[in-house]
């Protein structure tokens, strides 16, 4: 058998387009995060090839090829190919410098490894430098038979972006159109507990969860497990199974002074706010936004006390730019109130925020922590839900929505009920999350495009000069676009539409169009 390691590719010219596929492959596998907003790394991510030969003489044996694992290594990913001509075939797995890590055999041409997940069949946990070994088993080659394999090793540093798509390569489903999702549950690796087969209260497993939301009918759900990253080598697995449902990472950093989750991180993140390992809450986000990920500060009209330290927001707010979402409807809160609406709210936090012209989404999420929860103490899996246009079903199309803004909240509308809001100025135009440039006294035309309602309210509601909002409610009556105009005074920085039942119960909330004065 011949070996070689190289940096970087250096394929013979039979093998391009072999290079091609791979390529492509593993940009869908460990490629930096799209999104504009949050650029990679300074560090770029490094790779090496080794490639070979597998005789005859190989069979029936295993090949063990040694290669060189760099400091400071968070993820290491392998893809492999082998010419399989003539019912050769060549099973995979690998050792790190203190043991066995994993074995796929046959079944996979691709795996990961990170401190905090692996792909089915091999063992998650820290990436130690020095020499490591792919093992090439091969259990059948024929005489006269040569057997050209290639394997290219990537290895991501700590802190660079996290894998495009986490759980999933390629989207789930294609075409633009509005997904609805559960952005904050809970499963037993940390505080979710269900039912046993024999009635006991159980840490619950995850798919439970997972099985959940699939019945609910929802595109994507993330769980977001107390601080810890242990729940995604088993997520990883069942997104496999669960090919309808997006299954994004999540994490709720949760702090004695507040509580916020991140999206799109797998990587160990700092959360003792106020120790040497987390002295501010910049620190925090500095680790999220390196990794590519999104914040959303959780429930922050809850009370924070001895009942549950740190569940409302009392931390000083950092600059608003590196937040990306609010949780404006919280399960937990909304089945204790009965509404959206009330002193556990999650809206004037947000209005607060907007008033200052931030630019934050709002989103919610159950935080559910039992998947049996129908009518009881909790809000059941996806409700409420958030639900955001992309275009396509995907983590990075669903993270990039969410910054977009594109995003209403559904607190319990009818199935298939939503809200879109256009708000015009002379022949300036923008949509739900954009902005418009406005003049003085410049007046606006709101309209808003309602399905699924056939009766309640449309309400627009204005903001920022400094006063309660201002609302302006229009009956639906069965029309798929109700239409008002506004308008403007100094100091406006937003207008959002929301529809109320024709009990005044909100049922959906818009995020809003941004007015630059």
């Amino acid at each position: 058998m011949i070996q070689r390691q190289t940096d970087g590719w250096g394929l013979r010219p039979r093998a391009g387009a072999l290079l091609l596929g791979l390529l492509c492959l593993m940009g869908s596998q460990v490629g930096a995060h799209a999104a504009p907003s949050h650029p990679p790394a300074a560090a770029s991510p490094r790779q090496i090839e080794l490639s070979g030969v597998i005789t005859h003489e190989n069979h029936e044996t295993y090949v063990e090829v040694p290669f060189s694992v760099p400091e400071d290594t968070e993820r290491l990913t392998v893809t492999f190919e082998y010419d399989r001509e003539s019912r050769t075939v060549i099973d995979l797995g690998i050792r790190d410098p203190n043991g066995f890590r994993g074995w796929s055999g046959g079944n996979r041409s691709t795996f990961t490894l990170a401190t905090s997940d692996a792909t089915s069949a091999y063992i998650p946990g820290r990436i130690p430098p020095g020499e490591w070994r792919l093992i090439l088993g091969v259990p059948n080659i024929r005489k006269g038979v040569e057997a050209r394999w290639r394997a290219r090793v990537q290895f991501d540093p700590a802190g660079a972006p996290s894998p495009r798509s986490a759980f999933q390569d390629g989207p789930i489903r294609t075409g633009p159109g509005w997904y609805r999702g559960d952005l904050h549950t809970h499963s037993g690796h940390s505080d979710g507990s269900c039912a046993s087969l024999s009635g006991r209260r159980v840490p619950c497993p995850v798919f439970r969860t997972l099985e959940a939301a699939r019945t609910a009918g929802l595109d994507f759900i993330a769980l977001t497990e107390h601080n810890t990253p242990s729940v995604y080598p088993e997520l990883r697995a069942l997104q496999a199974y669960y090919d309808t449902l997006l299954v994004l990472p999540g994490r709720e950093v949760t702090t004695f002074r507040g509580h916020a989750n991140v999206f799109g991180v797998t990587s160990p993140l700092p959360f003792q706010l106020g120790s040497p390992r987390a002295p501010t809450l910049d620190a925090v986000l500095d680790a999220v936004a390196s990794a590519g990920g999104i914040v959303s500060i959780n429930h922050p009209g809850m009370p924070s006390g001895e009942l549950c330290m740190g569940c409302g927001w009392v931390a000083p707010l950092p600059d608003c730019s590196r937040i990306t979402a609010v949780e404006i409807a919280n399960g937990g809160g909304v089945k204790m109130m009965g509404s959206a609406e009330g002193p556990l709210s999650g809206l004037p936090f947000w209005e607060a925020l907007l008033d200052r012209g931030c630019h934050v989404t709002g989103i919610a999420g159950s935080d559910n922590h039992d998947p049996d929860a129908k009518d009881g103490g909790q809000s059941p899996v996806g409700r409420p839900a958030t639900v955001v246009y992309a275009p396509e079903l995907s983590q990075p199309a669903i993270l990039e929505g969410l910054r977009r803004g594109r995003v209403f909240v559904d607190i319990g509308a009818p199935a298939g009920a939503s809200i879109d809001l256009t708000v015009s100025s002379g022949k300036a135009k923008a949509g739900m999350g954009g902005s418009l440039q406005l003049r003085g006294g410049a007046s606006l035309k709101m309209s808003a495009a309602v399905s699924g309602l056939p009766e309640g309210t449309v309400e627009f509601v204005s903001g920022g000069n400094g006063k309660p909002p201002n609302r302006m409610q229009i009956p639906v009556r069965g029309r798929p676009e109700v239409a008002a105009e506004l308008r403007s005074t100094p100091g406006l920085k937003w207008v959002r539409a929301d529809i109320r039942g024709p009990d005044g119960r909100l049922l959906l909330i818009g995020n809003p169009v941004y007015l630059q004065n």
